[in-house]
């Protein structure tokens, strides 16, 4: 019988769209939140879900690695693109892409894993600022202590 290295990290089991509002981390703009879920610290990659309770302009910005994302419900869209992600769609934003992210009114949530860097971009293409894994960890641990959850909350996302 196979068993489990002990070398394994443990795993993470936890409800994605939490009802605990202490849970979900704002971001730099009204209604828009994420909730963690890893943060991959040997990878540079970080699993979330984001929450847009707006409508209109989220933020400009490009990954120089790959990013995954399945809308669990509500819908948003690229303003460079033709489409719309609505609830079951799967994304993938390949290394380089860059895209301006509409909310569109509706509560949406969307499960994202993001490798690299995510770098923030003005309207004439100039970076304006980035969040990783360490940035958008440290940013929990912040609220997570504002919270009353406590810093090392974090920790439970960490591997």
């Amino acid at each position: 019988m196979l068993e489990t290295s002990p070398w394994s990290p443990e795993e993470i089991v936890e409800i994605a769209n939490s009802a605990d509002e202490r849970e979900w981390v704002p971001g730099a703009q009204e209604g828009v939140h994420m909730r963690p879920l890893l943060f991959d610290t040997v990878r540079g990659a970080w699993v979330n879900v984001t929450r847009l309770r707006k409508q209109g302009f989220v933020s400009r910005h490009a990954h120089p690695s790959p990013v995954h994302g399945l809308v669990l419900s509500g819908q948003w869209h690229y303003a460079e693109r033709d489409w719309v992600a609505t609830a079951g769609s799967y994304v993938f934003e390949p290394p380089g892409d860059v895209h301006t992210l509409i909310a569109e009114g509706e509560e949406s949530l969307t499960l994202f894993w993001i490798t690299g860097t995510l770098v923030e971009i003005d309207d004439n293409g100039n970076t304006v600022g980035y969040a990783d894994t360490f940035t958008r960890l440290e940013q929990a641990e912040r609220h997570f202590e504002k919270v009353g959850l406590g810093k090392d909350y974090v920790k439970r996302f960490v591997r």
